[in-house]
């Protein structure tokens, strides 16, 4: 029996086709162009990571600093970071089915909240869709109410959730 490795590896933009790809099944309602997340990839490499399974393809995450309580508008190019981030944002986690329940959301998301912490950041934060708050409390993360960011929640769903985590 073959085993599969599960691995996460710097994302590049040569990756960027992929994480199209990647972004169109696990994020239909959720669009975002690829010049977006190639920007994003751009603005901040250190954030920004594939998930391999048997060396395909099966996931990714995008995350940069960012100000706490605003949030990047969906589909929007950013242009640069802020002069002064105050928090650690995770923009994107996306896997495939086939990349689910084998550990390495917890992994990435692990090793993002370390990142953070070495970066300085207070906290971490980031807008939980398609029924995933659950996921995030199990690391630590809780909804954070900020009536300024009503608007730009309902803009990725209904049940859009603003969360953070504390590290300090």
């Amino acid at each position: 029996m073959l085993h599969k490795t599960v691995a996460w590896r710097a994302m590049t933009g040569y990756d960027m086709a992929e994480v199209e790809k990647i972004a169109d099944v696990v994020h239909p309602d959720f669009f975002e162009a690829p010049e977006v997340l190639a920007e994003r990839q751009l603005l901040y490499h250190n954030g920004c990571y594939l998930l391999e399974i048997t060396d395909k393809p099966a996931g990714y995450v995008i995350s940069h600093p960012w100000r706490y309580g605003t949030l990047p508008a969906l589909n929007t190019l950013l242009e640069r970071l802020p002069a002064e981030p105050d928090t650690y944002y995770l923009h994107d986690l996306a896997l495939l089915p086939v990349a689910r329940r084998v550990g390495a959301a917890s992994q990435i998301v692990s090793a993002l909240i370390k990142h953070a912490e070495v970066g300085g950041y207070p906290t971490m934060t980031l807008v939980a869709v398609n029924g995933s708050v659950p996921f995030w409390q199990k690391h630590g993360f809780v909804v954070a109410e900020v009536p300024d960011l009503y608007g730009k929640l309902l803009s990725y769903e209904e049940g859009a959730r603003y969360m953070v985590k504390r590290l300090d």
